[in-house]
C-alpha cells in the first residue's frame, strides 16, 4: 500500500537527506536510550563488529522509504537482514520480546522529534503532506519492527522444539528406568515369596533390592514434582532476593548435611531477584550432591554457596551461583557427560550412595527454559557447580 505524495514532495526529500546524514547521531542516542533501560554495555548492544555499524542502515533504509514510498522495503532487502540480524543478537543476549517492542518505541520516539526539528527548519510544509510523511515514518518503522520480532520468535521457536523434543527423550528414559525399577522390585518380591523358611541371608538381600529400588523410584518422582512445581511458580513470576532463595536450599538440606557431617555456608550475595522455586531446585540439587559425594577421609567436610552478578557469553550480565565443595571431585573421563539423564560419575568410588542421575540433568532443563545455563568447573580440589539466570534490567518504569 503506498499513500498520495508523489516523489517530488520537496518536504519528503529533505527530510530523508536529514535522516541519512543524521543517521550516526540518531544511532548513537538510540544506543544511549536503550542502555539507560538494561544492565549491558553500549558495546554490547551493538557490538562493534555486528550491529553497531549496521543500525545507520536501518534509518537509511527508513529515509529511502519516505523519499520514494513506491519503494517498499522488501522481504530481501539489506534493511530487513538487518532487522532480522537484530532479532538474533537480542534472542542470544535472553532479551524479551518486550524490551525489543520498548527498544522500537524509543527509535520512534527519536525518529518523530527529529522530524518535527526538521520540519522547523527546512522548506515548508502543510500539515496534511507532514501527516503523511509522519505515516510513512510509522510504516518503515513497524516493517522494521515486524522483521525483528518475528525473527526473534522463530529462532524461540526453534529451541523450544528442540526443548521439548529433549523433554520428551527425558520422559521416555524416566520412564524406562522406573519400569526396570519396578520389575526389579517384583522380581524380588516374588523371589522372597517363594523362598523357602529359614532363608535369612537371601531374604536379606532380597528386602535390600526392594528398599533400594523403592528409593531410587520415590527420589526420581520427587525430582519430577519439583520440576513441575517450579515450571508452574515460573510462569506465576514468583520472585525472592537471591540470598532468601538460598538459605532456604540450605535450610532444605540441613537434616542429611548434619547427618553427613557436612557444613553448609551461604555467603553474601547480590541483591537481586531471582526465581525463587528454580533457584531452590537448582541449588538443593547441588547441594545434595556435594553431601552425598562428601570425601570421609577429611574430618572438616563443607559446601559453599555463592552469588554473583557477571557478564556472561554473551555480553549480557547473568546471575551467577556457584555451590562449591571440598569433596570426592569428579574424574577428568566423567565430566564431559555430568548433566546427562541418569548419569553417575561416581558408580565405583560411590557405590553405597543412592541417586538416580537425574539431578543435574533436571538443573540444567530447568535454568535453560529460563534462558540460563548450568556446567560445572574443577578447582585443585572438590568441585564447583554453578548455573546462571539472566540479569538485565536495572530500571523497571516504562519512560520512555
Amino acid at each position: 500500500m503506498t499513500d498520495h505524495i508523489g516523489t517530488d514532495c520537496a518536504f519528503a526529500a529533505v527530510l530523508a537527506t536529514a535522516l541519512r546524514d543524521g543517521s550516526e547521531l540518531l544511532s548513537k542516542r538510540w544506543y544511549e536510550r536503550i542502555a539507560e533501560r538494561v544492565d549491558i554495555d553500549a558495546e554490547q548492544l551493538f557490538p562493534s563488529d555486528g550491529l553497531r555499524v549496521d543500525i545507520p542502515v536501518l534509518i537509511a533504509g527508513i529515509a529511502d522509504y519516505i523519499e520514494s514510498p513506491v519503494k517498499e522495503i522488501a522481504a530481501d532487502s539489506l534493511v530487513i537482514a538487518k532487522a532480522m540480524a537484530l532479532g538474533a543478537l537480542r534472542f542470544r543476549q535472553g532479551f524479551d520480546v518486550y524490551e525489543i517492542l520498548k527498544e522500537f518505541e524509543l527509535l520512534g520516539s527519536i525518529l518523530f522529534s527529529y522530524v518535527a526539528r526538521v520540519r522547523d527548519d527546512s522548506v515548508p510544509c502543510d500539515d496534511g503532506r507532514l501527516l503523511l510523511c509522519g505515516h510513512r515514518l510509522f510504516r518503515a518503522l513497524a516493517l522494521i519492527q515486524q522483521a525483528t520480532v518475528v525473527h526473534f520468535i522463530r529462532l524461540g521457536d526453534d529451541v523450544r522444539r528442540e526443548r521439548e523434543e529433549r523433554l520428551r527423550s527425558f520422559n521416555r528414559s524416566v520412564s524406562h528406568e522406573i519400569k526396570n525399577q519396578i520389575g526389579t522390585v517384583v522380581g524380588a518380591g516374588e523371589a522372597l515369596l517363594m523362598m523357602p523358611e529359614g532363608a535369612s541371608v537371601d531374604r536379606d538381600q532380597m528386602l535390600q533390592v526392594i528398599v533400594r529400588n523403592a528409593r531410587l523410584m520415590q527420589h526420581t518422582i520427587e525430582n519430577l514434582v519439583s520440576l513441575a512445581r517450579s515450571d508452574n511458580d515460573a510462569r506465576q513470576h514468583h520472585h525472592l532476593q537471591l540470598a532468601v532463595a538460598a538459605r532456604e536450599a540450605a535450610r532444605q538440606m540441613r537434616e542429611n548435611s548434619r547427618v553427613a557431617h557436612v557444613d553448609i555456608r551461604v555467603e553474601a550475595m547480590p541483591e537481586v531477584e531471582v526465581n525463587a522455586a528454580a533457584v531452590e531446585l537448582c541449588v538443593t540439587n547441588y547441594l545434595s550432591n556435594a553431601i552425598k559425594y562428601a570425601d570421609p577421609k577429611k574430618p572438616n567436610r563443607y559446601v559453599v554457596i555463592t552469588g554473583s552478578v557477571e557478564r556472561g557469553p554473551a555480553g549480557g550480565r547473568e546471575v551467577v551461583v556457584r555451590v562449591r565443595d571440598n569433596g570426592l571431585g569428579v574424574p577428568p573421563e566423567k565430566r564431559r557427560s555430568l548433566f546427562q539423564p541418569f548419569y553417575r560419575a561416581h558408580d565405583e568410588r560411590a557405590a553405597r550412595a543412592e541417586g538416580t542421575g537425574l539431578g543435574l540433568s533436571i538443573v540444567s532443563e530447568t535454568v535453560a527454559s529460563l534462558g540460563g545455563r548450568a556446567w560445572a568447573e574443577f578447582p585443585g580440589s572438590g568441585s564447583v557447580f554453578a548455573f546462571s539466570l539472566p540479569y538485565r534490567r536495572i530500571q523497571t518504569g516504562d519512560a520512555a
